[in-house]
This record gives C-alpha cells, sequence and structure tokens, in this order.
C-alpha cells in the first residue's frame, strides 16, 4: 500500500535521478574495518534528543556509542564484510521536524535502513517518510495502535517497508487493570488525555480506555481533550474532584503531568492512585516532583529485571542498565532497552538480507525477523496486525528507596515470567 508523504518533497528515486545527493550530516558515527573492500551501508536513527520529550533520548550517546564499538570490527552478510554508519538526528519532539530530518536521512544521505524511537509523534512521521520512498523502517517505543492506526494501516493490507515492535494498549489496560484491582479504591477513574496521536488513541470510544473500562466495571470521567503543554487543568481536576474519582489515569508529557499534579494539590484534588503512561517513565521526572512522586503508578516496557539477553552483546538487561548508570552516574530509564534492541534487530537484519543493495530485500529480511533480544522476542509473523509484533509489559510502581526512588514491578499477572519486586501501596 502506498502512502502520501507528509512533506512536498520528491521521492529518493526521482530526487536521485535528477540530482546529486550532498547534504552535510553533521551526527555521523561509524564503526568501520581498514579494509578497502568493504562495503559501508548506512543506518538512519531519529530520536527526540531534545524538546518535551527528550527523556525518550536520555540514553541515547551512550547506546550508540556502545553500538559504535560493537559495530567497528563490521557485520558479515553473505560472506563479504559491510561496514556500519550511524547518521543520527534529533527531532526535537516534534512531529514536522521528525519527517524533515527522516527526508534529509533518505535524500541527503541516502540511508539503507531508518530506525526511529520515542512515540507516535516520532514514529509515525518518520515511518512515513520511509513508506513514500521505500526504505526499509524499523521503530519502536509508540504503542502499536497509534503507529498503525495513526498512519491510516489497513489490516487486510499493512505496509511495505516500515515495522515497528513494542505493546499495545490492550496490554497497558491489562496492566492498569492489574494494578488498580490489587488498590480496592472506588471504580472512578479520571482520564487525562491530550490532543494528539497517544492521547486521541488511548481516549478513543472503541479501541482505547473507556469501552475495556466499562466492561470491567470502571467509570471514567473524561472531560475531553486537552491542548499538549497547557498551562491549566482546573477544569479536569474540577471534575474528578466532582465525580469523585479515586484514580487518575492518561497519557500525557512530563511537563503537562507536572502542572496538572501541582495544580492538583493546590485545589484539593487528591487520587489514591494515579498511573500516568509516558509522563512518569524517567528518574528525572519523578525526582523533580519531589515527594508527590512517591507512589506514582504506570506501565513499565524495562528494567534491569528483565529475564532477556541482548543478541549483539550476550548482556543481561541488568548489566545493561548498571553499564549506563556506571558510564554516566544516571538511573537507568527504560528506553535504554529499546534503543539497544532497535540496533539488534537492524544487527540482524544486515546479517540475514539476501542482498543489501537492495531495499527490498532488506524489507524481507525484517519482515522474516524472529529473535530474541534485551526486550524480549522480535518476531512480525506473530501480529497483531501487518508489520506490528508485541513485546511483554507489566505495572510499576515509584517507591522510595533510601535516599531515591525506585521503580517497583507490582503487577505481572500478564507477563508472570517478569518478576515482581515490590508492593502496590496507595498514595499518601
Amino acid at each position: 500500500m502506498k502512502r502520501k508523504s507528509t512533506l512536498m518533497m520528491p521521492t529518493r528515486r526521482t530526487f536521485l535521478a535528477g540530482t546529486a545527493a550532498t547534504v552535510a550530516a553533521p551526527a555521523i558515527l561509524t564503526g568501520t574495518r581498514a579494509y578497502a573492500q568493504s562495503k559501508t551501508l548506512k543506518l538512519g536513527f531519529v530520536s527526540p534528543k531534545t524538546g518535551p520529550l527528550a527523556g525518550f533520548a536520555e540514553a541515547d550517546d551512550y547506546i550508540i556509542e556502545n553500538i559504535k564499538k560493537t559495530f567497528a570490527g563490521g557485520l558479515q552478510n553473505n560472506g563479504s564484510d559491510w561496514n556500519v554508519e550511524i547518521h543520527y538526528r534529533d527531532s526535537q519532539s516534534n512531529p514536522n521536524r521528525a519527517a524533515e530530518v527522516a527526508a534529509d536521512l533518505i535524500l541527503g544521505e541516502e540511508v539503507d535502513i531508518m530506525l526511529a524511537a520515542a512515540t507516535p509523534d516520532t514514529t509515525n512521521p518518520v515511518a512515513d517518510q520511509c513508506e513514500i520512498n521505500e526504505v526499509p523502517c524499523i521503530t519502536t517505543d509508540a504503542p502499536w495502535q497509534p503507529y498503525f492506526f495513526g498512519r491510516g494501516g489497513n489490516p487486510a493490507e499493512g505496509f511495505q517497508s516500515t515495522y515497528h515492535f513494542f505493546w499495545g494498549l490492550e496490554d497497558v489496560i491489562g496492566v492498569f487493570l492489574d494494578m488498580w484491582g490489587q488498590s480496592g479504591v472506588a471504580k472512578k477513574v479520571g482520564g487525562l488525555f491530550p490532543n494528539d496521536a497517544d492521547g486521541n488513541a488511548w481516549g478513543d470510544a472503541k479501541l482505547g480506555l473507556p469501552s475495556a473500562l466499562g466492561a470491567a466495571g470502571y467509570e471514567l470521567i473524561d472531560p475531553g481533550r486537552y491542548q499538549p503543554l497547557s498551562d491549566d487543568f482546573s477544569n479536569q481536576i474540577a471534575a474528578f474532584r466532582d465525580a469523585g474519582c479515586e484514580i487518575v489515569t492518561g497519557v500525557m508529557i512530563p511537563p503537562d503531568f507536572a502542572t496538572f499534579w501541582a495544580q492538583a494539590a493546590q485545589q484539593g484534588f487528591n487520587p489514591k492512585v494515579a498511573t500516568i503512561g509516558k509522563a512518569i517513565l524517567f528518574p528525572s521526572v519523578v525526582e523533580s516532583l519531589g515527594e508527590r512522586g512517591d507512589g506514582l503508578t504506570s506501565e513499565v516496557w524495562w528494567s534491569p529485571n528483565h529475564p532477556f539477553n541482548s543478541s549483539l552483546t550476550q548482556a543481561s538487561a541488568k548489566d545493561l542498565a548498571d553499564g549506563y548508570t556506571a558510564a554516566t552516574g544516571r538511573p537507568w530509564t527504560q528506553p535504554i532497552g529499546f534503543k539497544h534492541a532497535l540496533f539488534e534487530v537492524a544487527a540482524d537484519v544486515i546479517s540475514r538480507a539476501e542482498d543489501l543493495e537492495d531495499p527490498q530485500a532488506i524489507t524481507a529480511a525484517i519482515a522474516a525477523t524472529n529473535l530474541d533480544t534485551i526486550v524480549g522476542n522480535v518476531n512480525w509473523s506473530n501480529g497483531p496486525v501487518p508489520n506490528v509484533t508485541k513485546t511483554p509489559l507489566v505495572g510499576g510502581q515509584w517507591q522510595r528507596d533510601g535516599d531515591t526512588l525506585d521503580l517497583k514491578i507490582v503487577a505481572n499477572a500478564q507477563q508472570p515470567d517478569i518478576p515482581l519486586t515490590g508492593e502496590l501501596k496507595l498514595l499518601n
């Protein structure tokens, strides 16, 4: 299925037919072999290094530097040695910018495989550019529904060149219900859904939280979509307080949740459970909330306790997390595992593709992936829709542990192989 580009730009095929690609590359990291006969394969990588989504990219430099070392000896394909270059671009947490830098990587750098991560604001515009230009693309760090349906995906057809691995809304709903069922609080839930790809998917009447929560006996109070980077949540707070909501949920960027949480305290709204997707994934964000960060709950995609190992380095999840902390002095974050896994999948595809100079052969190798990675198995034949495969999800709570807050796994009903590390407690 052909896709329409989000930018009015020529495709790579027509662009290269008319002119030479000479765009500069300000952020290139290479892993090379000193052999003249080696060929070179280019990986594009787009991530929100700056802006309100920058927490998702906090570990990018560390991951790329280590992948560069891993690729330093080159990669083998059909008996030939291939150098690997990584061309990194910052989406600046802006969908339009993500599309622009993806087009630059495609038309200027002529990348062979595109990688992208961190919310639909990054994955969708990058994947759309790749689809129209027939460039093989692998993305992660966004629930599959806003990725697939947000791009106009048709389950009967799928996409030609773009593939995604992550969990889905059905998984996060199951995790949230697992945690709330342990809490024993009233089944009235306040919903915070922004007017963006994530918010519209999570708040969708059929595919999102409303129908699933209703079926489980919960009443969802949804005041409607708010604009991202809002500075006033008084209407939402009043609606939740008046309805007697003891649970608050939603999917928010960190600045929005910080604003909401501060105003909730000021206005006397104190829910017993606050389970927020996206916003409180990162230790730095939760620590910035002070004592009001203690007890917040969220989904957990990856942790040092996940029982998986890297196919590239054989390092365990704990090894990877500890290595990041030792090198940076910062606590581990969930995207570390998925950024590493992107390069695991790329390396596996490079090794298996029948012809690395043929984009269709690379795409075929992506589709045929069946790889155990540091975030679990990646196998696109498993669905749930074409071009999508799922990874495990559990529930976690930030709990004070000495001088720091630690993310404890408190709900694993859907993934019992991932061990619990704590028990759920109510907010003070």
